[in-house]
């Protein structure tokens, strides 16, 4: 196992939900526009689900990546547990972070015994829990809500009424980073749900759905930060981010290579350039998903990466 630079942007070990009853959730489906409605059996959709799954831990692990693997339980049903990423963040210093959550049922997959677990490998030295927001409805959905350049401690977030100000001003204040917060729209028009599937930042590069940002101000300020701390900017086209090419995340092979773990469905509608761009600094790894996408999330939402210490 490598240990992880605290000056590192990617790493090399991820926690991963394995889901037993998948479904699109009803209580999300207002706000997210990637969701689509899942037709067909719920025991045969909770299977596919489960296979995408298990190929998408194959080809990481055949990538590098190490990942850990936690089965979802039976009671409560949890339709999005395979997006673990949104209720929990880990950090160099050994603390884990615990989010609140839009939707009632989610708030059920947040697990002290993943926490314990996770204790059992890594030096865990506090747990900073946020999920008292919810008494207020003020939200803050994890690394989906947070796109965290952990090199130069910003954090990028697209307001919405998953990603709210008064708490992302806390984490901001709690971890050491500088919020730089914006307003992404997609074509109906309303706010994006996540600011990861429109952003995504590396090491040395972004992605990014500029276009998706009505304010001049925000895009100029969006772009102006990401120059100005090195990353080689790709930006994304509304269809792009509506195929989940945003919803990317660097990881890293513990070879030193970097790696781009992807949806399948965003690899063939980069454009020559981009392809150019994004090759100069890792090596993409697409994940077949199109099951898991349904719910309205994909390769990035179903990774929490982790960069606690290792005991």
């Amino acid at each position: 196992m490598t240990v992880p630079d605290p000056a590192a942007q990617s790493t090399n070990s991820v926690l991963m939900i394995r889901p037993h009853r998948f479904y699109a959730n009803p209580e999300t489906a207002a706000d997210n526009a990637f969701q689509r409605p899942a037709d067909g059996d719920p025991d045969a959709l909770s299977a596919a689900a489960r296979r995408e799954f298990d190929f998408a831990v194959a080809t990481l692990r055949d990538a590098g990546v190490i990942v850990h693997i936690v089965d979802d339980t039976a009671k409560p049903e949890k339709p999005d547990a395979v997006f673990p990423n949104n209720w929990i963040s880990t950090h160099q210093d050994g603390r884990v972070a615990l989010f609140p959550m839009y939707s009632p049922l989610r708030r059920h997959e947040r697990r002290q015994d993943i926490i314990e677990d996770l204790r059992k490998r890594y030096r865990i030295t506090e747990v900073v829990d946020y999920s008292a927001f919810e008494k207020e409805s003020c939200y803050l959905e994890g690394t989906g809500s947070l796109v965290l350049d952990h090199v130069n401690r910003i954090a990028y977030v697209s307001l919405s009424n998953r990603s709210n100000l008064k708490v992302i001003e806390r984490f901001a204040e709690n971890f050491g980073y500088e919020p730089v917060t914006f307003t992404s729209t997609g074509p109906d028009g309303q706010p994006i749900y996540h600011t990861n599937v429109v952003m995504c930042v590396g090491t040395k590069f972004a992605l990014v759905g500029l276009d998706m940002i009505p304010n001049e101000s925000e895009k100029k300020q969006l772009r102006a930060r990401l120059e100005a701390t090195g990353k080689e900017i790709v930006e994304l086209e509304p269809e792009q981010v509506a195929n989940f090419a945003g919803n990317a995340i660097e990881m890293d092979n513990g070879q030193g290579e970097k790696l781009l773990i992807l949806s399948a469905r965003a690899v063939p509608i980069f454009n020559e350039r981009q392809r150019t761009v994004l090759a100069r600094h890792v090596r993409l790894v697409p994940l077949k998903l199109p099951t898991i996408e349904l719910a309205g999330g994909s390769a990035r939402c179903i990774i929490a990466e982790i960069y606690l210490p290792p005991l």
